[in-house]
């Protein structure tokens, strides 16, 4: 059948066919018991039998790469991003004490390439088998004179389940608590309209520039994947106390603290009791950032946060040592003061 005038209007219909089946084998590698179809229907199915869950409680997130993504588009690297893509949604799902079930995205470009596509999507199901979620689905959007050539926008969309009792909002987080702090793998996905405001405009670099303080190129530390913390969170919350848990996105430590602590509690943070990555001083020294901006726009080197009982909290740390997940305490709760700020960073 022909749709020669759609395709000079700017959408090919045969290529979005062809870019499902190239996909797809793909696709099936995330694929686990709870998935009922293959992806190319009008909507993912997936089972929920929670034999061991009393009282289930659906958990969802969505979220974007934000302007990251033009780093990509800068260096003509797009096999990370999708990693970033899962990475916003099921960090955020696993804070509530969350199992990841499955993950949707949706793809929007002006004219589809299918080896860049393809690309996306190799780092979005990379991402699922790091978190052990289903692609089940997704929408990949061909809209001529909304985008320029090979540029793209995308966000994710994620599901999660938990027991209602086993649910961690932080409400059991008391004076005395530990603030155990799990480093990041960099960047993250957070801060990139100001990362790119140095590099790009202050600096002027290309992305082959060699960074002696990193040790590698601008685009391998622009584009370093936002770190999934599934695994190593869920095996912690079933062997230990967990008083309550925060993923440190925009906003840093001084925004995302505060939204699952108790208005009593003060989080009392030690600036210098963690290494913080030479990216951040690298930006800092460069531009000139204050401290405390620092702390509110990048995640400084601590990506995922566990509010831990001090008797637990050194066997905590052992665990996530086993994993490869390097952690330190950063801080600890204390009375918090009328008037007082609910982070306070000294």
């Amino acid at each position: 059948m022909s749709n020669k005038l759609y395709r000079e209007a700017g959408v090919d219909l045969d290529k979005a066919n062809d870019l499902v089946n190239r996909i797809k084998p793909m696709v099936r590698t995330t694929f686990n018991s709870g998935v009922i179809t293959d992806i190319g229907g009008f909507g993912g199915l997936y089972s929920i039998n929670p034999r061991d869950l009393k009282n289930p409680v659906l958990v969802s997130s969505t979220d974007g790469v934000g302007t990251k993504l033009k780093i990509a588009f800068w260096a003509n690297r797009h096999e990370t991003v999708g990693i970033d893509l899962v990475a916003m949604c099921v960090n955020d799902i696993i804070v509530q004490g969350a199992r990841p079930l499955f993950f949707l995205d949706y793809l929007a470009m002006g004219r589809i390439d299918l080896d860049l596509v393809e690309q996306v999507v190799s780092g979005i199901v990379t991402g699922c088998r790091q978190a052990n979620c289903a692609l089940i689905g997704g929408e990949t959007a061909e809209m001529p004179d909304f985008y320029r050539d090979r540029e793209y926008d995308m966000a994710g969309f994620a599901v999660g389940i938990v027991d209602n009792s086993q649910i961690i909002d932080g409400s059991t987080i008391h004076v005395g608590n530990h603030i155990l702090g799990i480093s990041s793998s960099g960047l993250h996905s957070n801060g990139y309209s100001l990362v790119r405001k140095v590099i790009f405009d202050q600096l002027e670099l290309a992305p082959d520039h060699y960074l002696p303080e990193c040790k590698r190129t601008v685009a391998e530390e622009l584009l370093e994947p936002t770190r999934i913390y599934v695994e190593p969170v869920l095996k912690i919350i079933r062997r230990f106390r967990i008083a309550g848990m925060i993923h440190i996105t925009g906003g840093g430590l001084y925004d995302n603290i505060p939204r699952i602590l108790p208005k009593a509690c003060q989080a009392l943070i030690r600036a210098g009791s963690w290494e913080v990555p030479p990216i951040f001083r690298f930006l800092q020294e460069k531009a000139g950032i204050e401290e405390d901006e620092m702390y509110q726009v990048f995640n400084n080197g601590i990506g995922y946060i566990l509010v831990t009982e001090q008797d637990e909290t050194q066997d905590i740390i052992q665990h996530l040592e086993a994993m490869n997940f390097k952690s330190q305490v950063i801080g600890e709760v204390v009375p918090r003061k009328n008037g007082a700020p609910a982070v306070r960073i000294i």
